[in-house]
């Protein structure tokens, strides 16, 4: 099973999960599709993205559940990136964990935690 990831604020998925679906950030809809990463990526995602914001959720899918409608397309830098058009199914989520921050301010992703 290949794991893709998606960082949000805790509120947005609380929100996601009264209706069914997560639509994504305000940067994702102006995009026209939903950001996730790579288990390579999330961690530099976190870093560029979500420096010193705290209250956030990390949400793992498999890849293979999102079907179609998961492309993976190159950045900027050219790395391929998932990217979701449409609502993702929170029903999908296999598991969302809270995204602490450690002393150094960083994100502590539950992999580090050992």
């Amino acid at each position: 099973m290949q794991l893709v990831y998606k960082i949000s604020t805790r509120r947005a998925w609380i929100a996601a999960e009264r209706t069914g679906a997560y639509t994504g950030s305000e940067v994702d809809r102006a995009d026209g599709f939903i950001h996730l990463s790579g288990r390579d990526q999330v961690e530099e995602t976190a870093r560029r993205h979500f420096a010193g914001q705290d209250d956030l959720v990390l949400i793992s899918f498999d890849a293979e559940r999102l079907g179609d409608t998961l492309r993976w397309e190159a950045s900027r830098g050219g790395a391929l990136f998932p990217h979701v058009y449409g609502p993702l199914p929170v029903a999908l989520a296999i598991d969302v964990v809270p995204l602490s921050r450690g002393p150094d301010g960083a994100h502590v992703f539950p992999w580090d935690v050992g």
